[in-house]
């Protein structure tokens, strides 16, 4: 059953990467299966020349980095209280995160809200509107009850140490584990973000990668030509073919950074997921 699910999500990934470096005219016939027919580098070199796809990535490496960063502070922030057992009012607060997680307000409200905050067409407002997740909350919560003994506070505390000095010189660096899985988690959410893009984000400038990878995938393969000439039929193929092995290309660079970071943290992910889901 792993061999089965294992080909089912290697295969089309395999595709994806074998056409990107095959001949167009291979890809667009059905030729190409998992190997690259016709080997070129064409596609990856139309990337580093055009400069929407550079701009977008540019972008979308901003976004996360700063998004991620506003991400961990503020749900750090959260769990930490949450976690003491002086703090009073705890369970209150929990349940009216939780309370979050299954009821909003729906898409009208928030765009109403970052347009009143005159948000729109501006890095923040993909950055504010998901600036804490309740599910990050909980997991880092968890993982401070759970793997950080009281002991450690009770000592801070009698050796004259502040809820800040412990929480960075004691529980930030024993937390790395669950620290290393909720910052992939909110990367790779800022990663391949779109739809907040498409409804607050005017200026083509601006766009993040996902966005110029739609107008790719979607707006460009399906050109509307009333009347061509000729030559306009040999020109609009040519662009087909090009737009076609771009579009692999562009998928496989698009998730290459995601694919190169998750190792890195691998070690983490399964201790921090596992400790930080022990009890909600």
């Amino acid at each position: 059953m792993l061999c089965v699910i294992l080909a089912l999500v290697l295969l089309p990934l395999l595709f994806v990467v074998a056409a990107s470096f095959s001949d167009p005219d291979a890809v667009i016939t059905g030729k190409v299966w998992f190997w690259p027919v016709g080997p070129n580098i064409e596609a990856y070199k139309m990337i580093f020349k055009n400069a929407d796809i550079l701009n977008g990535y540019r972008n979308t490496i901003v976004y996360t980095i700063i998004g991620t960063c506003v991400n961990l502070v503020l749900t750090v922030c959260a769990a930490y209280p949450l976690s003491r057992r002086e703090f009073a009012g705890r369970n209150v607060f929990i349940m009216l995160m939780v309370f979050t997680m299954y009821f909003d307000g729906g898409l009208i409200p928030t765009f109403l809200n970052v347009r009143n905050l005159r948000l729109i067409d501006s890095m923040w407002a993909l950055i504010l509107p998901a600036a804490v997740s309740t599910f990050n909350i909980i997991i880092t919560r968890t993982f401070f009850v759970n793997a950080i003994p009281n002991e450690l506070h009770e000592a801070a505390t009698i050796d004259g140490s502040s809820h800040i000095r412990t929480l960075l010189t004691i529980v930030m660096p024993l937390s790395k584990p669950v620290l290393a899985v909720i910052t992939l988690y909110y990367a790779v959410s800022h990663w391949n973000s779109y739809f907040s893009a498409l409804l607050y984000i005017n200026t083509r400038t601006k766009y993040p990668l996902q966005i110029i990878l739609r107008e790719i995938l979607v707006l460009r393969l399906m050109p509307e030509r009333i009347s061509m000439t000729r030559q306009d039929m040999l020109s609009h193929s040519e662009q087909l073919k090009r737009g076609e092995l771009l579009k692999y290309a562009v998928i496989v660079a698009a998730n290459l950074p995601v694919l190169m970071i998750y190792p890195m943290i691998q070690k983490y992910f399964v201790q921090g997921v596992m400790i930080g889901s022990i009890k909600g």
